[in-house]
């Protein structure tokens, strides 16, 4: 249960403000304990099916060999199984590539509406400002 600070003001602009500081705030605590939970459960997962992948050649291994079914490879079929594997890393080291650029240009757009964002807030401002002087001059 969250513990609501008393306001210093009634104004619904500063408590706004408190409000809002005070989720973003919860919200920039909690994120780096997500992304380390997801970042777990990703190493998990990739652990868990590195070892049944694993278990599995192994059981059959065990079977072949008692079973007395010959194991090896032939150089052709070997080249092509090498080449699939190598061509599978760098198709994901492609895919890698392509997602951290994707993510840094979306960070630089997030960053740019930011700052867009508090321009055209300094621009109402002035706009703003603007018409209560003259409103205020055509009043008096």
């Amino acid at each position: 249960m969250s513990t609501v600070k008393p306001t210093e003001s009634k104004d619904i602009y500063a408590v706004s403000r408190q409000n809002v500081e005070r989720f973003f705030d919860g919200v920039e605590k909690a994120t780096p304990k997500n992304l380390q939970s997801i970042t777990n459960l990703q190493q998990e997962y990739l652990e868990a099916w590195k070892n049944a992948i694993n278990s599995t050649i192994t059981l059959q291994r065990e079977y072949a060999n008692r079973s007395g079914l010959n194991t090896n490879v032939p150089q052709a079929s070997l080249k092509v199984i090498n080449d699939t594997t190598e061509e599978a890393i760098k198709a994901f080291s492609v895919q890698n590539q392509i997602a951290l650029a994707a993510i840094d240009a979306t960070q630089q757009n997030v960053k740019t509406f930011n700052d867009n964002a508090k321009a055209f807030a300094d621009l109402n401002k002035n706009i703003l400002q603007s018409w209560i002087s003259a409103f205020t001059q055509f009043r008096n």
